[in-house]
């Protein structure tokens, strides 16, 4: 492997965990205990994600807000500081050039991108900017995160930081010292779990790993059951679920788009009319009703004998014990109960549409 590498790939080898290549980056997929080890720890107790491949944007200048109002189709005027929002980056037919997180300081607009876009996401932001009053910077390289998840990642946090972490709602943020390292800690995650996400300077990033990882505190937890977790969660991820050729309404994610914000923004002419007209395709959940195989990403779908998808995302659910994955169905099959079978390699395996998430007995707050 020959890819980027982030301020814990020291620690991640010094671990044992098995690397890989993902969107460019060498990263830990699993660590010796295994990825049903760290899936458990996620949902029992407290595991650490690195996600410091993740991309981050800066939006400063007088008119920050309404240029991100501009960019993403959520309501950035709905948000106070301190607040952090799910959202998306549009093309002009309405579907994803990328989900994203927009958070809102008082004096600038981060956005949080996924990896394998963020050259892709920086183009297509830069190119909205002109005739804004604006400064647009691409300061991935310079934030390091770490995913603190779980039923007691709150008491972990705590435990060494003067923050009064309760104070802090789901999706919003607040600024203090973790282990002594300053951070700007969001209640945000992708596990389904309560937790939170920790930002900070790359050259942190040895203290606050050696902080919060082993010594009887956190489990390191790799890109494996970071999956598994998400997928029992109903999360989708992109380049799987979502891409450029599905919109927010197909994918169950109307609900980050606002059509009545007051602004203008890429896709909403398009977003218009598929309301209007109602999407012709819903993502849903399937879970297999027979034993032995496991859907993965890719593997055809059929509906009545007629091939309609493929697997979206797929695999094990350990906190669930089924098979389970994700697909396209015509809007008229989707109720849960319809049968549909997968080509798992040749075999055709029965499965039935069930709602999601699959996994409901988290902890994320919603307060």
């Amino acid at each position: 492997m020959s890819g980027k590498r982030t301020p814990f790939y020291n620690l991640h080898k010094s671990l044992n965990a098995k690397m890989t290549d993902f969107a460019g980056f060498e990263m830990p997929v699993q660590y010796p205990s295994g990825i049903m080890k760290e899936h458990e720890a996620v949902r029992t107790g407290v595991g650490v994600f690195d996600v410091s491949h993740m991309g981050e944007f800066e939006i400063t200048g007088p008119d920050r807000n309404a240029f991100a109002q501009r960019v993403t189709c959520n309501d950035v005027g709905a948000m106070g500081d301190g607040q952090a929002q799910y959202s998306a980056i549009l093309t002009e037919e309405g579907t994803f050039v990328d989900d994203c997180l927009v958070y809102r300081f008082d004096d600038k607009i981060m956005m949080v991108v996924n990896a394998s876009n963020i050259e892709k996401d920086w183009e297509v932001i830069v190119g909205k900017k002109s005739g804004i009053n604006v400064r647009l910077r691409n300061i991935s390289d310079d934030v390091g995160l770490l995913a603190v998840q779980g039923p007691k990642a709150e008491e972990l946090l705590q435990s060494i930081t003067k923050t009064n972490l309760s104070r802090i709602k789901y999706y919003h943020f607040d600024t203090g010292k973790i282990g002594g390292v300053d951070c700007f800690i969001s209640r945000t995650g992708y596990t389904g779990e309560d937790g939170f996400e920790l930002y900070f300077r790359p050259a942190d990033a040895e203290v606050l790993g050696s902080t919060l990882i082993g010594h009887g505190r956190g489990e390191p937890i790799g890109l494996g059951a970071r999956d598994s977790l998400r997928l029992e969660a109903g999360y989708a991820l992109y380049g799987n679920d979502i891409d450029d050729t599905v919109n927010p309404y197909e994918a169950g994610l109307g609900w980050i788009v606002k059509l009545d914000k007051g602004a203008p923004f890429t896709g909403r002419a398009a977003l218009e009319a598929v309301k209007r007209a109602g999407p012709k395709r819903k993502l849903v959940g399937f879970k297999t009703t027979e034993k032995g195989s496991i859907p993965r990403h890719g593997y055809d779908v059929y509906l009545k004998g007629t091939k309609v998808d493929t697997v979206r995302s797929g695999g094990f659910g350990p906190s669930v014990g089924d098979a389970i994955g994700t697909t396209y169905l015509p809007s008229h099959s989707v109720d849960p109960g319809v049968e549909i079978e997968i080509d798992c390699r040749g075999k055709k395996v029965k499965a039935e549409v069930v709602k999601m998430p699959f996994y409901k007995d988290g902890s994320a707050k919603k307060g």
